[in-house]
């Protein structure tokens, strides 16, 4: 099956200089990605996954919370 996509002029070039690279036709490429991106998102698994961990992590501090002043940190 035929599949039109457009794409911007610099990332159609960019899309045939790594094909050219890897010694790969563009449209061999593009199936590559497209067969990638199906089996990443087809199960939502992954997706709820990465949200539960995201979910776990968000009532972690603030990176650039200011820590309590220990005048024995060092000890």
């Amino acid at each position: 099956m035929a599949i039109g996509v457009r794409v911007e002029p610099e990332l159609e070039q960019k899309l045939d200089k790594l094909a050219r690279s890897m010694g790969k036709s563009r449209s061999a490429c593009v199936r590559e990605a497209i067969a990638q991106y199906v089996q990443r998102f087809s199960n939502n698994d992954e997706a709820q996954r990465q949200s539960a961990l995201i979910a776990e992590h968000s009532g972690t501090p603030n990176w650039s919370e200011q820590l309590p002043d220990w005048p024995d940190w060092t000890v």
